[in-house]
């Protein structure tokens, strides 16, 4: 599968976030992720491995009761079943691969 950059698609998940899959198979789905200042993801846990890369923004990403403050460039990684919870600073960008497959993300 491939795919050209496209400012269409994009899905609101809940307030002040939208995403857009991008490409996906068998086994990981790649998604951009836009965040609002302000918005924020309460705390979840899913069976997917979700893995991600801030683009832009900064946030406050907790696992499992840690705290982490994310800036541009940095990186983390979910294990699936693991609860986890953000906050957003200002607007944000990221990448974010799920394995497996969020099918929920593809039927929206």
């Amino acid at each position: 599968m491939f795919s050209k950059k496209d400012t269409e698609g994009y899905r609101e998940i809940t307030d002040g976030i939208k995403m857009k899959p991008l490409v996906h198979g068998s086994k990981s789905l790649l998604t951009e992720i836009v965040f609002e200042k302000d918005s924020s993801i309460e705390t979840h846990n899913h069976p997917h491995e979700q893995t991600g890369y801030l683009i832009s923004g900064s946030f406050k990403l907790t696992i499992e009761g840690e705290n982490y403050q994310v800036e541009p460039g940095d990186s983390w990684c979910i294990e699936g079943g693991t609860e986890h919870s953000a906050k957003f600073y200002e607007d944000s960008v990221a990448v974010e691969v799920f394995s497996p497959v969020r099918e929920e993300y593809l039927n929206m």
